[in-house]
């Protein structure tokens, strides 16, 4: 039986869509232990960027799961199906043209390096949000890591089920060391000065 199922191609190009945009398409891809800054950093990014002109869209780990991912729990299947399911999402995005920011633990280095085999070279940047799990439990901004301590929540990451840290991240950001400011003024420069950005 036939594949009734084929790619389509589409008149209207990826490169025409960046170039409409005066951007060059990718995803930051947010990694880090919960309380590490992540969610807060890519807001501070995606607000920079809206308010110089260009064109984006945060993936948050929480809102996904209200949505596209409210079917899957937190086993370690569950997991790699939800990364899985962001880097598509992610794709199709960066194929409309638009600069992605995606905001998740995704603690396991080979998840993380498949959804990197989604995107062509340097459209996947790996944006390690780096903070020691001592000051991660200190902000604990929502009471997760006190739950996990007290054996209320079971293979939480960073206490009962590992992070892997990247081994060799595009950018490295030491949250406890910075202010949320200057983490995302990084951001915004590196992608500036690659030419992710163009001058407006």
């Amino acid at each position: 039986m036939l594949n009734a199922v084929q790619w389509h191609h589409h008149q209207v190009s990826r490169d025409d869509r960046a170039a409409q945009k005066s951007q060059k398409p990718c995803v930051l891809w947010f990694t880090g232990l919960s309380g590490a800054g992540k969610s807060t950093l890519a807001n501070l990014v995606e607000q920079n960027l809206f308010a110089h002109g260009y064109h984006s869209f945060l993936l948050d780990g929480d809102n996904v799961r209200h949505g596209l991912n409210k079917d899957l729990g937190f086993s370690d299947a569950d997991r790699v199906e939800n990364i899985r399911r962001i880097g598509e999402v992610a794709k199709l995005m960066t194929d409309s043209g638009l600069i992605v920011l995606s905001a998740f633990i995704s603690p396991f280095e080979r998840d993380r390096a498949l959804v990197r085999d989604l995107f062509a070279d340097h459209e996947f940047l790996e944006v390690y949000v780096d903070a020691p799990l001592d000051v991660c439990e200190r902000r604990d901004p929502k009471g997760l890591y006190k739950r996990a301590r007290a054996g209320q929540i079971r293979d939480f990451t960073g206490i009962d089920s590992e992070y892997q840290p990247p081994s060799h991240p595009d950018i490295h950001i030491r949250t406890d060391n910075l202010s949320s400011t200057q983490c995302a003024e990084r951001v915004v420069q590196y992608l500036k000065l690659r030419g992710y950005l163009k001058d407006r």
